[in-house]
């Protein structure tokens, strides 16, 4: 029961990451634009310059801004991650050494040796 439900959240997970791709997408160009608009603001040395890429940089944030619910993607990749590893790491009933009949009969066999 626990493996389908971690199924369906990891469905769920899965829909709303592929749902938000494309916001997730814009959203990291406009934050990698922003970070080269910034680097040509500290390197401009003219006043012309620096409100040039001010404007441009304050478009770009327009748009990051814009694509911020693109952070439900992100919640929704981890969200994924922690699903997976709790797949991975749940036990299962044909696994388990309560159920392996032939791990008991080791141990019985060990205590009959021992007496």
């Amino acid at each position: 029961m626990k493996k389908f439900l971690l199924f369906i959240a990891g469905l769920i997970a899965l829909l709303i990451l592929l749902a938000n791709l494309g916001p997730m997408i814009l959203l990291g160009v406009s934050v990698w634009l922003l970070y080269i608009i910034f680097k040509k603001f500290l390197k401009s040395d003219s006043t012309t310059g620096k409100v040039g890429w001010v404007i441009i940089g304050l478009l770009v944030l327009s748009v990051a801004l814009s694509n911020i619910y693109a952070v439900i993607g992100l919640a929704a990749i981890y969200g994924l991650y922690l699903i997976m590893k709790n797949w991975k790491n749940s036990p299962s009933e044909e696994k388990s050494p309560q159920h392996d009949p032939f791990q008991n009969f080791e141990k019985e066999w060990a205590e009959l040796n021992n007496y």
